[in-house]
């Protein structure tokens, strides 16, 4: 096994004070760190540069699902103890994958209420992964309608943030890209958090091109791979859209010689399982070094957890040992690390 499919190989320690518990303010004022892989060279910007760092005809490619509030609290009926269940991944209208506490106590058919009364749920299924199916029901007995229990959850769902992030979020739309228009999501497209509507402007105005893809994003995304082969590990299914008017602008950037550019692991994800092409579906790719890029150009993403998928895929992009000299550089000039953190460009 070679050094690239070794797990110990995407490790790293992290001192505790670089991750990031808030957002910064302004969303652009964040760090940005330049890695361009001919030259093997890094360097360091802000992300309010990236009009000057970006080409005119460039297409930067976006995420535009947004975070729903997927965290809901209960308890056991008849009368028993509190339950927290988190949404992961919608399965139908009524139906939802979910995280569920205390899993041990929370045997299929067990049912929990809610403080509103107006829908209950219901444990229907085990995942391998050891989460559990989770079916909402009305009062009368029937599956809630999805319009229903979206309305529902809008009023009784709280916002998931990563485990990691311990501070209190006051404002949950700092948790939303500015492209967020698609619920579906439990945890943000965290690269696009950089982004203000300025920033937008500056961009387009220098020749700059954005398109939208949609990848529902689940916690399993951001679980630490433990297979000490890498190639072992497997991505749950997300769904993904990728529509025509995006692939036939990155046609067009394509046949142009032009740039296409992630913004994100999601995008990345999306776009790599679409090759490009209008689509949509589930994807469970699951990208490491030696993954041959059909359709990105550069990359901008976050930093990510050790041992994480979303680590290797960055690792894939720009090789392991530049990636690992990057996080090496970025904990010695205390860049901000994860959801809130800063980001990187790999060119």
């Amino acid at each position: 096994m070679t050094r690239d499919f070794d797990l110990a190989s995407y490790d790293y320690d992290l001192p505790p004070d670089l991750i990031a518990q808030t957002p910064i303010e302004p969303r652009d004022a964040s760090r940005l760190m330049q890695i361009d892989r001919a030259a093997n060279a890094i360097s360091h910007h802000s992300t309010r540069d990236l009009p000057t760092l970006l080409r005119p005809g460039d297409l930067l490619v976006v995420n535009r699902t947004r975070v729903i509030p997927a965290r809901v609290r209960g308890h056991r009926l008849p009368g028993g103890g509190a339950t927290e269940i988190l949404l992961l991944r919608r399965i139908d209208d009524a139906a939802w994958e979910t995280l569920a506490r205390p899993g041990k106590r929370l045997a299929i058919g067990t049912r929990v209420g809610f403080g509103d009364r107006e829908v209950y749920a219901e444990i229907v299924d085990r995942t391998p992964a050891g989460g559990r199916v989770v079916r909402f029901i009305c009062e009368d007995g029937s599956p809630v309608s999805r319009a229903r229990f979206d309305d529902w959850i809008a009023r009784v769902g709280e916002t998931p943030l990563p485990p990691y992030i311990r501070e209190r979020l006051d404002d949950p739309e700092r948790y939303q890209t500015v492209f967020a228009t698609d619920p579906g999501s439990a945890a943000a497209p965290t690269a696009g958090l950089h982004f203000t509507p300025e920033l937008l402007f500056r961009l387009r105005d220098r020749g700059i091109h954005i398109a939208r893809v949609r990848l529902n994003i689940g916690l399993d995304t951001f679980r630490p791979v433990e297979a000490d082969d890498i190639r072992a590990h497997a991505i749950h299914s997300e769904e993904f859209e990728v529509p025509e008017e995006t692939a036939a602008a990155i046609g067009r950037a394509k046949s142009g010689g032009r740039r296409v550019i992630a913004v994100g692991t999601t995008v990345a994800r999306t776009l790599e399982s679409s090759r490009g092409e209008a689509a949509r579906g589930d994807t469970r790719l699951f990208i490491y070094p030696g993954h041959q890029f059909a359709v990105i150009d550069a990359l901008i993403t976050n930093f990510h957890m050790p041992k994480s998928s979303l680590l290797m895929l960055a690792s894939a992009f720009a090789g392991r040992e530049l990636i690992g000299r990057a996080y090496a550089t970025a904990i010695a000039e205390q860049y901000r690390f994860f959801s809130f953190g800063d980001a990187m460009l790999i060119e």
